[in-house]
């Protein structure tokens, strides 16, 4: 499984922008068609709120990575 350590410039960041960020998902698109579809887990939970606000301290997994989301 792959970590990735995302460092949070502000209050919170949309859960689609995320997966764009760290490369996960290759665009915007992509990413959210991959939340719609119920791939992505917040905090151990299914997600399908593409713009829901990612915050310091939550763990998103997709596939076979974790986002460990860090304040600045």
């Amino acid at each position: 499984m792959t970590t990735i350590d995302f460092t949070l410039r502000g209050d919170f960041i949309a859960l689609h922008q995320l997966l764009k960020l760290t490369g996960l998902c290759p665009s915007g698109g992509s990413a959210k068609l991959a939340v719609a579809a119920g791939q992505v887990c917040v905090d151990g939970q299914m997600e399908t709120r593409k713009a829901r606000k990612i915050r310091a301290g939550q763990e998103v997994r997709i596939d076979n990575a974790v986002i460990r989301v860090r304040a600045e």
